[in-house]
């Protein structure tokens, strides 16, 4: 009975592999492809994906695209760990009533849809944009600023610091290192798998970022990959042979990003402290 429950777990859960990485397997062999074979359904691998490469450094602004998202996801993630840890580390070291209830409100927060506060931010970011243009907009800044932290990300960093050991903070006290050189001699290093997996979820989530960028970005340069691959998509006869080979690159640095931190990313979800 034993083996056969574990025949049909393992059956189970190659189903489910299968299942999941079949978007991936479908898009490497569609940018082999021309877009009439995708179009028909072909699951074979073709031999256009050079043809296709070459159309898409011909005819589409790939580069710039790739850079305006590696600027805007790099800027966002380093600014998100360090204003979330900083927020997380303070609501758990420093804990109070009136905290308490601040963070059960910011927790409330994540229950309001982005779409629900566009509006607000647009008629925001267009007022700041007649006395301080460089974050109004049409910037890189005002894509970056609303995603800069989240709810969720302060609150994963805080359970995270629970688990932190609190002798190690009292040692650095003793020792004559201030708040900041405790959070950042101490806490940082120890934290390293907390912001390794709060790192890779906030670079993917930002890189993959479609529906603010759409509306806050409206110069054609400085448009995002997203944008990119909308607009390609959007065109009056698109090539899904080029759509997919863009989209396979748009796909390797956070693919890249994943594979290289995954050990952390693990340790990191389940609160490991090392």
């Amino acid at each position: 009975m034993a083996k056969l429950k574990r025949v049909f777990m393992y059956l189970f859960l190659s189903a489910a592999a299968v299942i999941s990485i079949f978007p991936f397997i479908w898009m490497i062999v569609s940018s082999t492809n021309r877009s009439v074979d995708v179009t028909r359904g072909k699951l074979l691998p073709g031999a256009y994906l050079f043809e296709n490469l070459q159309k898409v450094f011909d005819t589409v602004d790939l580069v710039p695209a790739l850079l305006n998202s590696a600027k805007i996801s790099l800027i966002t993630t380093a600014l998100s760990l360090l204003i979330a840890s900083l927020a997380g580390y303070g609501f758990e070291i420093f804990r109070t009533k009136v905290k308490d209830r601040i963070f059960s409100i910011l927790l409330l927060s994540m229950m309001i849809p982005f779409a629900a506060l566009m509006v607000p931010l647009y008629r925001m970011f267009g007022s700041i944009s007649q006395t301080m243009p460089f974050i109004g907009i049409d910037t890189i800044s005002a894509v970056i600023l609303p995603s800069v932290t989240t709810a969720f990300l302060i609150f994963f960093f805080r359970q995270s610091t629970k688990m932190f050991p609190k002798d190690m903070l009292e040692a650095g006290r003793i020792d004559g290192l201030s708040e900041l050189g405790v959070f950042f001699r101490i806490y940082m290093p120890t934290m390293k798998t907390t912001y390794a997996a709060a790192s890779i979820i906030t670079f993917m989530s930002s890189w993959n970022n479609y529906l603010w960028p759409l509306v806050v970005l409206q110069s054609p340069e400085k448009r995002t990959i997203p944008l990119l691959i909308s607009n390609l998509g959007s065109s009056y006869t698109p090539d899904y042979g080029v759509i997919m080979t863009v989209i396979l690159i748009a796909t390797l640095p956070t693919a890249i990003v994943f594979f290289l931190m995954q050990k952390h990313f693990v340790a990191g979800m389940t609160g490991s402290v090392k």
